[in-house]
This record gives structure tokens, C-alpha cells and sequence, in this order.
């Protein structure tokens, strides 16, 4: 097992991206805490799949961030790995339409998430020798489309984050990744569209992308393996991108 032994906490875990991570981290051996802001669904998911617990956090708020992190320590032990997969979107827009607070919400959950996580773990994981930290980011913050300006400009910023942190934190041996997926199928797909989720809708957004389907959980949480993984002790700084040749 890729993970016999690590202990990884993964925001926004509940459901899409994060549970399919969720699931094949616990299949290769870790124990896995899952974070979200829907506590409800956070326990189903870690009663379904075992080797887990849960806890309810809303990654935009310091001190949930550091008690999510306490509990993690608590019931399964510090992590060595640590997701920042929670995230949020305006729905497909004109950027004027977008007003402050949904801007401030963007910015909340999909970067000062990041920053609270780093000023949280970066102590623990110099205590321990090292960890690994994975920013789930976007093609749109590589490739950006209209009508998520804002959105856009979030997942730009993670992605440079993720290779500031993994400059910075190298000499503590902290590895700092990213991955940049395109849309799925998840619970966002209509803001992304900004329209209805229907076939022809779906099918003039496939066709943007060269394998002609969308990113599904199963592929993020292979890269993530990857990335927290042995075969990666010797990557950092790298923005994974699963896209299906979107961004080329």
C-alpha cells in the first residue's frame, strides 16, 4: 500500500473531488480525516468507507481550520498530508455582475483557506521533520474563461502559492504540490456552465477538452496519490495538471 501509515486530512471531502481522494487514500493504506463544512454528509462518507473519521470545518475561519486539525491529531494523529480541496465559484457571469461578497467568499474559501492551513501545520510538520501539503487549484487559474474573472483569479493564486510554499518550505522538507483540474461533474458544474446542466450544454464544454470528457474524482485522487506518495520525494512546487489536454 502506497500510504500504509500516513495520515492524511482533506477539506471538502464530503462530496466530488474530495471524496474520491478520500476513498483511494484510505484504499492505499491512510487514515483519512474528513473535513467539510456539511458535517452530516462528512460522517457518511467516513461510516461508508472506514479507516476514517470526520469533522465539521468551514476552511475560511482560523480557528475551525486549527480545531479540525487538533481533532485530527486526537483521533488518528498528526497529519503527514494535508488536502486543500475545498473550494467555491461565482456562477458563469459578466465580472460586473459579480458583487463584493461573493467575491470575498471566493477569495475566503479558495485562498485564505490555504494561508490558515499553512500558519496551522507548517509548526507541527517542522516538529516532525516534513509532511506534504496538495492545493487542489484550476485549469481556469491557467487557462481562464469568461465569466469567471474572479473565480479565475482565486485558483491563479493558488497555483502560484502552491509554488511559493513549496520554495520556501523545501529546506523544512515539506513538500508543497497543486493540482489543476478541469470541470467535473460535481455539484459546481452549473456555475461553471452558467447555464442549464443539459446535454448540449455539457457537449459544447466537452468539446473544449482534447479526451472529450470531464475530469472525474477518480482522476484527481490518481494524481494526488501520486504526489503524496514515495514515488514524489523528490517533486515540489508542480502544478499536476488533469485536464485532458484542456490547457495545451
Amino acid at each position: 500500500m502506497r500510504l500504509a501509515g500516513k495520515v492524511a486530512l482533506i477539506t471538502g471531502a464530503a462530496s466530488g473531488f474530495g471524496r474520491g481522494m478520500a476513498e483511494a487514500f484510505v484504499r492505499e493504506g491512510a487514515k483519512v480525516m474528513i473535513a467539510d463544512l456539511n458535517h452530516a454528509g462528512a460522517e457518511a462518507v467516513a461510516a461508508e468507507i472506514g479507516n476514517s473519521a470526520a469533522v465539521a470545518c468551514d476552511v475560511s475561519n482560523a480557528d475551525q481550520v486549527e480545531a479540525a486539525i487538533a481533532r485530527t491529531e486526537e483521533v488518528l494523529g498528526c497529519p503527514h498530508i494535508v488536502i486543500n480541496n475545498a473550494g467555491w465559484t461565482n456562477r458563469n457571469a459578466p465580472l460586473m455582475e459579480t458583487d463584493e461578497d461573493t467575491f470575498r467568499k471566493i477569495f475566503d474559501i479558495n485562498v485564505l483557506s490555504i494561508f490558515h492551513v499553512t500558519k496551522a501545520m507548517v509548526p507541527r510538520w517542522r516538529g516532525q521533520g516534513g509532511g506534504i501539503m496538495i492545493n487542489v487549484g484550476s485549469v481556469a487559474g491557467i487557462r481562464p474563461r469568461p465569466g469567471l474573472t474572479w473565480y479565475n483569479a482565486s485558483k491563479g493564486a493558488v497555483n502560484l502559492m502552491t509554488r511559493s510554499l513549496a520554495v520556501e518550505l523545501a529546506p523544512d522538507r515539506i513538500r508543497v504540490c497543486g493540482i489543476a483540474p478541469v470541470v467535473g461533474a460535481t455539484g459546481l458544474l452549473e456555475s461553471f456552465l452558467g447555464k442549464p446542466d443539459t446535454p448540449d450544454n455539457r457537449a459544447a464544454f466537452l468539446a473544449t477538452i482534447p479526451l472529450g470528457r470531464f475530469c472525474t474524482p477518480e482522476d484527481v485522487a490518481g494524481a494526488a496519490l501520486y504526489l503524496a506518495s514515495e514515488d514524489a520525494q523528490f517533486i515540489t512546487g508542480v502544478i499536476l495538471e488533469v485536464d485532458g489536454g484542456r490547457t495545451i
